[in-house]
């Protein structure tokens, strides 16, 4: 009988012993403790530049850009995120003296561009608009944006990253003005992007974009698959959110939008690396695979808002966010608020590379304004 019960007990241990441990559920990091990341981050990004007009030195080209070009307007997107969650006038003091520094207009002050890298800085001046609304702050914007709506052409954006940089502008200034043909050239050029460049740079199939025509198939990556880029993707999960932000309830295509942004999201969840971040190649991980930021960012604004606005299940996204965020303020973040493991500027995994906790893009303040968006939004969960 004693034997029995030993042999009972015995087995009794083994299984309970057995059965797998529940893995410990990972907690976001605390809504204060976003807000001293994303303080610390921007003022590490502030100090470095206290004069926001200061040209861009790109030392691998030997050349200086202007400061309102694509990259710097990012960043004050960012800016303004922040400044929506944390409204220090400091915030705003920087972001007004560069817009007023470069009269409120396009690079190169060319109100006549439809490169849309050219006139991004145009997100930034309406949002200062509405803050202290005056005239002169719109006026170059709205000559680049009347221009796009008055012309016929629909076949600006012909890589994705121009979704981002040209769309959200239309989208503000129709809500801005009440002019729906602003809203809806936005989305005719969207479309042709989308659904004509070289058979449509969304494949519908994967949920993801083809960064330009160059990457549309035969175009695969070293292991067979297609090539998605994960800032390109980024920056139309970005233009979606800035997009839906603007547009009325009614507007005829924003169930069209909503999908995108839903179907995209579904697909991301799919390539998220264990450790919370997003390889560069979303289909190829030996394809310059390791932790990168900027794509991750823009993925946590992304999802972030679509659970914050009901669009997405909360459930099923809030673990995806929470690792990726804790991910990036962990281990990105350094201890002084500079931003590791932020690719540099080009079109694919290769380019921008070395992508490490201590390398330095050849531009520092993209990253920085997708750090921020993402941020912002997850703070406001």
């Amino acid at each position: 009988m004693m034997k029995s019960l030993s042999k009972c007990l015995i087995l009794a241990i083994a299984m309970l012993t057995a059965v797998p441990a529940v893995a410990k559920k990972e907690t976001l990091q605390p809504r204060e403790d976003i807000l001293k990341t994303l303080v610390k981050v921007n003022d590490h990004y502030m100090k470095k530049h206290p004069d926001p007009l200061l040209g861009i030195p790109y030392y691998s080209r030997k050349k200086v850009y202007e400061a309102n070009i694509w990259t710097r307007s990012v960043y004050f997107e960012g800016l303004m995120a922040l400044h929506s969650i944390y409204p220090d006038n400091r915030y705003y003091d920087y972001a007004y003296s560069w817009a007023d520094g470069f009269k409120w207009g396009m690079r190169r002050d060319d109100s006549t561009t439809r490169n849309a890298d050219n006139y991004c800085a145009a997100q930034v001046y309406i949002d200062l608009y509405r803050l202290t609304p005056r005239p002169e702050m719109l006026t170059k914007t709205k000559a680049t944006m009347n221009m796009l709506v008055n012309t016929p052409q629909v076949d600006d954006w012909t890589w994705i990253d121009a979704i981002q940089m040209g769309m959200p502008i239309l989208a503000k200034l129709s809500a801005e003005t009440g002019d729906p043909r602003y809203a809806e050239k936005a989305y005719d050029m969207y479309s042709w992007t989308r659904n004509t460049l070289a058979g449509g740079l969304y494949n519908e199939k994967d949920g993801l974009w083809w960064r330009d025509a160059d990457f549309v198939p035969p175009y695969k990556e070293p292991n067979g698959k297609d090539c998605y880029w994960s800032r390109g993707n980024g920056w139309v999960v970005a233009a979606l959110v800035r997009v839906l932000d603007e547009i009325p309830a009614d507007d005829p295509h924003r169930k069209e939008y909503e999908k995108d942004l839903k179907d995209m999201c579904e697909a991301l969840v799919k390539c998220q690396r264990e450790d919370g971040f997003w390889n560069v190649s979303l289909h190829d991980p030996s394809n310059f695979g390791g932790k990168e930021v900027t794509g991750t960012a823009l993925f946590v604004y992304g999802m972030a808002w679509g659970v914050r606005n009901g669009l997405l299940d909360r459930d099923k996204y809030m673990p995806v966010i929470t690792k990726a965020w804790n991910a990036m303020a962990n281990e990105a973040v350094h201890p002084d608020g500079y931003l590791g493991y932020v690719q540099g500027t080009g079109k694919e995994p290769k380019d921008g590379q070395p992508v490490a906790y201590d390398s330095k893009p050849d531009f520092d303040d993209y990253g920085t304004g997708c750090f921020l968006l993402a941020g912002s939004e997850v703070y406001k969960l």
